[in-house]
């Protein structure tokens, strides 16, 4: 009987660990969302990846720019800082691909997204800043009626 070959290859003979037929349990706290938290929760998470790139491009072009300082400087120095300089770059260049991405990713979602939800989110968001235009509108005008009044006051 001639045996298998030698070779570096797992070969699992059972599964032991298989779950069948079992559903995955989901997070009940995701469940529990309404609509609007689940995209309140989506956009934080959107801002963090943009806010983490957009910090790994500010320190890159800080590192280099603190790189560039001329002075004396021997040659092992040279090579350190040309090595730093290079890995800045190329972090900066990953970080600028990933804000592509996202880029690219989010115009994705508006193309493909509900636009009567865009337009109602619009609308409400213009609703809510009328009126808090409405309300600074009479603050101001019942503070410039209370100096008005005392000033006439104080000129009788």
């Amino acid at each position: 009987m001639a045996e298998p070959p030698q070779t570096d290859v797992s070969r699992p003979s059972a599964l032991p660990t298989a779950k069948l037929l079992q559903r995955p349990t989901f997070n009940q706290a995701l469940v529990d969302q309404n609509s609007d938290e689940y995209l309140d929760a989506i956009e934080e998470e959107w801002n963090k990846k943009l806010d983490a790139e957009v910090e790994i491009l500010v320190d890159g072009m800080v590192d280099i720019v603190s790189l560039a300082s001329i002075g004396d400087k021997d040659k092992f120095r040279i090579a350190q800082e040309s090595f730093q300089a290079e890995s800045r770059a190329e972090s900066m260049v990953r970080a600028a691909n990933s804000l592509l991405s996202i880029t690219h990713s989010l115009k994705l979602l508006l193309l493909l997204s509900d636009e009567a939800q865009i337009a109602h989110r619009r609308d409400a968001e213009l609703k809510h800043v009328q009126q808090e235009k409405n309300e600074a509108r009479q603050k101001v005008a019942e503070l410039l009626d209370g100096l008005m009044n005392s000033k006439g006051e104080l000129s009788q």
